[in-house]
């Protein structure tokens, strides 16, 4: 099989973005434009992907760096498309095809593109056109009586009757990288804008005879670039849309589909229920009935099976085991880990953490590199003072202690099985299985107290 090579023009300066940052590195569903189109590349197995970049190259270098065997070329003028690619074909293999992309078109999905190479392999030139209501702006695609595509013209240099037309070109061929090459040789810049446009080598096929293959984009977000803050927000609207619509298909409830942002990649089970303003980051498994509540955010994190997640709640690096319940106001925090029916209440912070089988940890605590037993009650108001200013130390707590409210474990320190913690208690010292920790100070009463008084003036 031929080898694929995907060119990207990113080199916009996007100047209605109004932004110091480069076009491409704006975000859609949490992922940077660009970075999107590198993911569908790779998608299509691309031997080859060849970023063409220009304002605020080294940026967006920086920021993709973690990008694989991504071929970088700057585009110093910004004279046209056809200009751009011609920058890219000196890293081609002629023996492959060419997939020509944008930068700032971040949703076209692969089953709409893998035809479009399927038919440069097979020598001709692949376009992938859309519909509009209102072709304004974009190029028009021109056929003939038999409904061949003939060429492509710019609006700008369109009759009146071409800019009636309403199929436009969205910019993304492929064909054959020896073809393509010679093609963009010839390319010149008489026309309105003085720029060398790709979409002129459409009329020299047709003239080598080469058949020009069109394919026509079903939604038109698929192919939608982004030149302004109001077209991303569109996309994103767009992209959400799509996500959301995963979920339904899964057979989550969503209780307003409209509210909920999925920004990373999220598995659901049978019969979760999600409730309004609810973020997915990252990578997050859902189990079978697990509830989300309104106003959360859960990043990177397993949730197991019958887990509720109350309102307001944030999960990050988690994992939480079956039958657990969280919140409201609870933050997991990374390399937290839950078994199965903890209870972690309000205003509660875990992190780097560990927590056995039916432990409960119901208010106002921090626990952080601590590892707690089963069957353990912390109360509100507990901290494992685990920073001594250079380092982090470790509290252990075993199975059935009991930690009484406004406790400070101040690490290293562990609590043996079945030990008690005196409410109000500063633990420095370890407490052996089935101790009694008391550290209050003695009570002091005095009688007839007078408090001060502020004087009259």
């Amino acid at each position: 099989m031929q080898q694929l090579s995907v060119v990207i023009l990113a080199a916009g300066k996007g100047k209605r973005m109004v932004s110091d940052l480069p076009k491409v590195l704006h975000s859609v569903g949490g992922k940077p434009l660009l970075a999107r189109v590198l993911a569908t590349a790779s998608g299509l197995e691309a031997a080859v992907r060849v970023v063409v970049y220009g304002h605020g190259g080294d940026q967006v270098k920086t920021v993709l760096a973690g990008e694989p065997e991504v071929l970088w070329v700057e585009q110093a003028e910004q004279l046209g498309t056809g200009h751009a690619i011609a920058q890219a074909l000196p890293l081609l293999d002629d023996t492959g095809v060419t997939l020509v992309l944008y930068g700032d078109v971040p949703l076209t999905r692969l089953e709409t593109l893998q035809p479009l190479v399927d038919q440069a392999r097979q020598g001709k030139l692949a376009l992938l056109t859309v519909a509009l209501a209102d072709p304004s702006g974009y190029g028009r695609i021109v056929r003939n009586e038999q409904g061949q595509v003939r060429r492509i013209v710019e609006e700008k240099d369109a009759t009146p009757a071409e800019r009636g037309l309403c199929e436009v070109n969205t910019g993304i061929l492929a064909a054959a990288t020896t073809k393509l090459r010679g093609w963009v040789a010839e390319l010149g810049n008489d026309n309105a804008q003085g720029e060398y446009y790709l979409t002129d080598v459409v009329a020299m096929a047709v003239r080598d005879g080469v058949l020009v293959e069109p394919f026509t984009a079903t939604e038109a977000a698929e192919v939608q670039g982004v030149n302004d803050r109001r077209q991303l927000a569109e996309l994103e609207r767009f992209y959400q849309a799509r996500q959301v619509g995963a979920l339904l298909d899964h057979g989550a409830t969503l209780l307003d589909p409209a509210r909920v942002d999925v920004r990373g990649q999220v598995t659901t089970g049978k019969d979760v229920v999600i409730d309004v303003n609810v973020i997915f980051e990252g990578v997050v498994q859902l189990g079978d009935r697990v509830k989300v509540g309104a106003f959360c955010v859960l990043k990177d994190a397993v949730i197991g099976d019958d887990v509720e997640i109350f309102s307001h709640s944030r999960i990050e690096g988690a994992t939480v085991g079956a039958g657990s319940q969280l919140g409201p106001f609870a933050r997991l925090r990374p390399g937290s880990q839950l078994a199965a029916g903890v209870h972690i209440g309000n205003f509660v912070e875990t992190k780097k953490t560990s927590i056995g089988p039916g432990s409960k940890v119901n208010h106002l605590t921090y626990l952080g590199d601590a590892e707690i037993g089963a069957g353990v009650n912390v109360g509100a108001g507990t901290i494992t003072c685990n920073y001594d200013g250079a380092n982090k130390h470790k509290t252990i707590v075993d199975d059935g202690a009991f930690i009484g409210s406004n406790s400070a474990l101040v690490a290293p320190v562990r609590i043996g099985k079945g030990a008690t913690v005196g409410a109000g208690s500063a633990v420095g010292r370890d407490v052996p299985d089935g101790g009694l920790c008391l550290t209050r100070a003695p009570r002091k009463d005095v009688s007839n107290w007078q408090r001060p008084v502020k004087p009259k003036s």
